[in-house]
């Protein structure tokens, strides 16, 4: 009894590691990982790719277009653009992994206890996930960073506080699914506690669905901080910031397009990324579309 109880619940840790090796067979999956890659690389090397220091100023070399030693250009106050973009996309990629992986941990947390747990339990947490959900996210954020002030924690609380629920959903609707599996009545009726249930049986089986959206989510989170850093609600000046760069590139639009440019091309490459390898992990773990091929 116990060996089958094991075997069922090392089933999705099993089919996690197959899947993602098939990911990489996929060609959109493929392109999508390299260019996740790229931008994570660059944002963890990204002290040493930088060849000028993103906040130095330099009005003798303000609007100058792209050329070998400026790659970009520069923007109105002679920064390099190259620099800024680089450092941008470590800022943009830390606030989308923090906020992801917050949202992530307390969803799938909060959704494992309402679909397993008691049932008053379960209605508290549906109606706060539901009054959450009620206001718009874009809305709802230039509420708050209006009300508390505009800063990169306020930006991370905003997106975590309107994330948890989709992901608190999604985990509840497929622990309730589970919970009446043989092996998780097998475990219960030799005593095995709620943690055990949920960590050991329920969490293996939930989260490659999870990673999938997770992936979705980046481009998301990353478009929001900047949007709210292009309004000036986000990353405050001088930090580098795609958003702060559209901004500029906005404002000089008839002197020079390379500042646009420089910064919408990253968000572009990285919303393709992330897209394509979300795709690529949904059609890998999605069991239905996997027997259609």
């Amino acid at each position: 009894m116990t060996a089958a109880v094991g075997a069922q619940s090392n089933a999705g840790w099993q089919a996690l590691k197959d899947g993602l090796g098939r990911v990489v067979a996929e060609p959109l999956g493929l392109l999508g990982l390299i260019l996740v890659s790229i931008m994570v690389a660059s944002a963890i090397l990204a002290d040493v790719i930088v060849p000028y220091d993103p906040i130095a100023i330099n009005p003798r070399n303000r609007l100058l277009p792209p050329s070998l030693d400026h790659w970009l250009g520069t923007d109105q106050l002679g920064r390099d653009l190259f620099s800024r973009v680089v450092m941008g996309g470590r800022v943009a990629l830390e606030v989308a992994l923090l906020c992801i992986s917050l949202a992530l941990s307390i969803g799938i947390a909060l959704g494992m206890l309402a679909g397993f747990g008691p049932r008053w339990l379960d209605n508290i947490l549906i109606l706060l996930f539901d009054t959450v959900r009620s206001f718009p996210t874009v809305m709802f954020a230039l509420a708050v960073v209006t009300l508390v002030g505009p800063s990169l924690q306020t930006v991370i609380l905003v997106v975590v506080v309107t994330s948890i629920p989709t992901y608190g959903r999604i985990v509840r609707t497929q622990t309730q699914a589970l919970r009446n599996n043989q092996f998780i009545l097998a475990e219960r009726s030799m005593g095995a506690s709620m943690p055990r249930i949920l960590g050991v049986h329920i969490l293996p089986n939930v989260i490659g669905p999870m990673l999938i959206l997770a992936s979705m989510d980046i481009p998301v989170v990353i478009t929001i901080e900047v949007g709210l850093s292009f309004l000036g609600l986000g990353v405050r000046p001088p930090t580098p910031s795609w958003g702060s760069i559209l901004n500029d590139g906005y404002s000089f639009i008839r002197n020079t397009p390379w500042p646009i440019i420089a910064g919408g091309i990253p968000l572009i490459i990285t919303t393709l990324g992330f897209t394509f390898l979300g795709e690529a992990l949904r059609d890998t773990f999605d069991p239905k579309l996997r027997a259609d091929r």
